[in-house]
């Protein structure tokens, strides 16, 4: 893709919109920027370094002859297709992609796209982990820490590139390519984006949308929508999570099985992976031991933005549990819950926009209490706990009605936890 003196607008200006304006001015561009709200945006660096560049931009809503003066329009993932930029733009005949689409323009390192409703992150880090213990130069990027534009300019460094992949991230491909794609479970998520479960499983699928005999697919064979789907790919399939590569991998863990398959694709030895497995220590922010107050384990599982993702970590807990969740409501139904919350949770905290649904949910089944801020429910939290017991941080809903991302609510939690440990120790040593 040839950019240079193109006239390209950047749509939405968090991390992968920034990540798009610095590539774009990298590679000759004529960059602007528009953005509905970005106000605060003129608090950071990268604003000064806009200033310096001299991008023209708009943060407070978009105007159609800004949008309309372009060859190229770049999206961040949380622009909707629908958006009415988007339909000026197309009006105009002017092509619209994302984040992901214009770094693949300039990538030269293969890909292996990692996508699913959970486990994204944990598997695209263990594949990152797996390759560098074998040897290779790997980027990890996408969904998941640094945007795959940051860089993408070095990949003929790399030997491998793993993105984390969204739904949203792949509404917006027009010729991203794997070389081997990852889908490793479908189930309810992200019904505030799309219209149905349908649309969402859509857009999953585009992961496979350009590959070809050459590539390969791997996909998860417990799911029978997965299964099926198989047959209507172009992609050599190799399935992960049956029987025999259970008993082959020595784990019935499905993440470590998908990476197993991805790693035997790439030529790497099973004994490199069964030592990444052994050693892994889990990524932050999904099932992360805080710290132990008063014979109280405080977990932060802020990455858990579904009710699969909250099952798979009340399931793994032993202890009585007292539950903070909540959020921005992603219209996924909660009750799928109720019979565990029954069986295990002492008492449920819940924060943010859901907190009147998640009461009428679990209402007639545990104590729920509602909190205005996260620091209220951790508090109020920690004086019901009794020793033995688990604080939970696990959402079930996405951050952004009190946060920037995840990471910054489990970011937050820790701090306050952290602080309620240094606030016991220091009674400790006055007393």
């Amino acid at each position: 893709m040839n950019l240079r003196g193109k006239k390209v607008a950047v749509i939405g200006i968090n991390r992968s919109g920034q990540s798009a304006a610095r590539l774009l001015t990298q590679v000759g561009a004529q960059v602007k920027i528009s953005d509905a709200s970005a106000e605060k945006f003129k608090e950071t660096e990268f604003y000064q370094w806009t200033r310096a560049q001299n991008i023209p931009m708009e943060l407070s809503g978009h105007t159609r002859d800004f949008i309309e003066d372009n060859d190229l329009i770049v999206i961040s993932p949380g622009v909707p297709q629908d958006a009415l930029p988007l339909q000026w733009a197309r009006e105009k005949g002017i092509s619209v992609i994302g984040e992901i689409e214009l770094g693949y323009q300039f990538c030269r390192a293969p890909i292996i796209a990692v996508t699913g409703s959970n486990g994204k992150t944990t598997v695209s880090t263990l594949i990152k982990d797996v390759l560098v213990r074998a040897g290779k130069k790997v980027f990890l990027g996408g969904n998941i820490g640094q945007p795959f534009c940051d860089d993408v300019l070095n990949s003929a460094q790399w030997d491998y590139a793993v993105l984390e992949i969204s739904s949203f991230q792949l509404e917006s491909i027009v010729k991203f390519k794997p070389k081997i794609a990852v889908w490793l479970n479908f189930s309810e998520n992200h019904l505030d984006r799309h219209k149905d479960m349908q649309e969402y499983f859509d857009a999953k699928k585009r992961i496979f949308f350009n590959q070809d005999e050459n590539d390969y697919a791997v996909l998860n064979i417990q799911q029978e929508k997965l299964r099926m789907l198989a047959a209507q790919l172009k992609a050599r399939v190799v399935f992960f999570n049956s029987v025999d590569k259970i008993q082959a991998w020595e784990s019935s863990h499905p993440n470590f099985l998908a990476v197993g398959e991805v790693a035997k694709i790439c030529g790497i030895d099973r004994k490199v992976c069964l030592e990444v497995f052994r050693n892994f220590p889990g990524v932050e922010h999904r099932l992360e031991k805080v710290a132990t107050l008063d014979g109280v384990d405080f977990i932060n599982d802020s990455k858990a933005t579904t009710a699969e993702a909250a099952r798979w970590a009340l399931e793994r807990i032993e202890q009585p549990i007292i539950w903070i969740c909540g959020g921005r409501d992603k219209h996924i139904d909660f009750s799928v819950l109720t019979p565990l919350v029954k069986a295990k949770v002492k008492m449920i905290a819940a924060i943010g926009e859901a907190r009147p649904k998640i009461k009428s949910t679990f209402g007639d089944v545990v104590e729920v209490h509602e909190f205005a801020s996260l620091e209220d429910a951790v508090k109020f939290s920690r004086t019901c706990a009794q020793q033995g017991d688990c604080v939970i941080l696990s959402p079930m809903c996405s951050s952004f009605d009190m946060f920037t991302n995840f990471e910054e609510r489990g970011k937050v939690f820790k701090e306050i936890v952290r602080k309620l440990k240094s606030e016991i120790e220091g009674a400790v040593r006055r007393s």
